[in-house]
């Protein structure tokens, strides 16, 4: 098989601040934003990897979503559990200092895990947890 990682999801509670981190912070390219019923999908990725893409979504856009279950994903968000994607980068170390500089929410600082990768954590304007481990 030859299978590889198009896209993935993330879902955003304000597309302006959403594309401003993603774009504006992370350096990402905006591939696509599109606009239905009110709603907004943003399509970002690294420049360098054309191939591979994250979803900006709304995070009720789902028809088959009871209320119930969005107060349960809104709570969520709320608290940075509901969603999340690792990164990677040369030099963690660098861009933390970056990304602190900045209006970025710090979770965690670059730290040596003890399974092997030294890290950071941030949280993008929805709440979702970005790790960030570098890679040689």
């Amino acid at each position: 098989m030859d299978i590889t990682i198009h896209a993935s999801f993330l879902p955003q509670t304000d597309p302006d601040a959403a594309l401003r981190f993603y774009r504006d912070t992370l350096g990402f390219e905006v591939r696509n934003d599109v606009g239905y019923g009110g709603m907004r999908w943003i399509t970002v990725g690294p420049p360098d990897q054309p191939g591979t893409s994250i979803v900006l979504h709304p995070p009720h856009a789902d028809p088959g979503v009871t209320e119930d279950e969005r107060r349960t994903i809104a709570e969520m968000m709320a608290k940075g559990t509901y969603a999340g994607i690792v990164l990677a980068t040369r030099d963690v170390d660098a861009t933390f200092e970056q990304l602190q500089a900045g209006d970025t929410d710090i979770v965690q600082e670059p730290t040596d895990q003890p399974y092997g990768v030294r890290d950071c954590a941030v949280r993008d304007p929805a709440g979702n947890l970005i790790r960030i481990q570098q890679v040689a």
